[in-house]
């Protein structure tokens, strides 16, 4: 059976989980649990659905990567994450630690580096990689043997965006979408682009020339407004698309035979839940465990689970 590596961005599954489920969701003691409960159930439904045999983790560790260093103004302008997100983060590594589950951080690096350099090994290995992530720049990885996943209402209804989907959606290949990016800009990371270029027209100049470089080795043949726009922001586009551009060589913090899931502990993390409060949580993490696909990847308890389907739907929530 081909291994399949699956990549989380751990950041957006805690920003996803904070923002959809209320804060005030927190234990009798009083402590805060929204992010923690949104980013169990997620790995749930992530467990049930893709079916890993590999799993990591990858954490933004800073806010000082080699980004900010080039661009003072990197990511300026997005909103200030709340004091009561950050508090939950040892939670969650509580809870990944529990599950003896690799994860990765660098100060140099964002998370997307990590996810590009390890979705890269794992394909020259042979492995089938799906990240996830609500990051567009890990676009530009999509092939043939790695799958974005965006979640949607938890991880319920998952969008999946390979070479085909993306080409349909945004116009250009996964491989043009640093290019893309220097043309059009990320609001999210505060990088302007070519200002007045947009994704249609910027999708039209990199059917036509391929990338930013052919773009601009062809600005004689650009007409009118778009060709003054281009001569401007020139630097500026370049400048974004190396922003845009994933670093996919860092040396591994973890091998990547230390993702492979065997063995996993089980009494460990139906404390960590019982500890939460997570009542429901541990019903469908024991369900999990009960499955074929538990039983060849946890350690099964010496209390007998009940057997039960990995594709079966929790009812009980509707957002998670």
């Amino acid at each position: 059976m081909q291994q399949h590596l699956v990549l989380i961005d751990a950041h957006h599954l805690m920003y996803r989980a904070y923002y959809a489920i209320p804060r005030t969701l927190q234990t009798s003691k009083g402590e805060q649990t929204n992010a923690v409960y949104g980013v169990v159930s997620m790995l749930l439904a992530i467990l049930r659905t893709e079916q890993p045999t590999n799993l990591l983790f990858c954490f933004d560790a800073g806010e000082e990567t080699f980004r900010h260093q080039e661009n003072a103004t990197y990511k300026d302008g997005r909103a200030e994450t709340p004091d009561d997100f950050y508090l939950q983060i040892p939670r969650v590594m509580e809870l990944i630690e529990a599950l003896d589950v690799s994860h990765v951080s660098d100060l140099r690096y964002e998370a997307d580096d990590f996810l590009c350099t390890y979705a890269r090994v794992a394909e020259a290995a042979g492995m089938r990689v799906t990240i996830v992530t609500g990051d567009r720049d890990a676009l530009q990885l999509a092939d043939e043997r790695i799958r974005v996943a965006i979640p949607h209402k938890g991880y319920q209804q998952p969008e999946y965006l390979g070479p085909v989907e993306i080409e349909a959606k945004y116009g250009v290949r996964p491989d043009q979408i640093p290019s893309y990016k220097g043309l059009t800009g990320d609001s999210s990371d505060n990088l302007p682009g070519v200002r007045g270029i947009g994704p249609k027209t910027a999708a039209d100049l990199l059917q036509r020339y391929g990338s930013l470089a052919g773009v601009y080795e062809h600005l004689d043949d650009i007409k009118g407004s778009v060709r003054a726009k281009l001569t401007k922001d020139r630097e500026q586009a370049f400048f974004c698309e190396r922003m845009a551009t994933l670093v996919c060589d860092i040396p591994l913090p973890e091998p990547l035979e230390d993702t492979v899931l065997v063995a996993m502990p089980v009494e460990p993390a139906v404390r960590f839940l019982r500890q939460m409060e997570f009542l429901s949580l541990v019903k469908r993490f024991e369900s999990i465990v009960a499955s074929d696909y538990g039983r060849a990847h946890f350690l099964q308890p010496v209390a007998v689970l009940a057997p039960a389907s990995i594709g079966e739907r929790d009812d009980q929530l509707t957002l998670f």
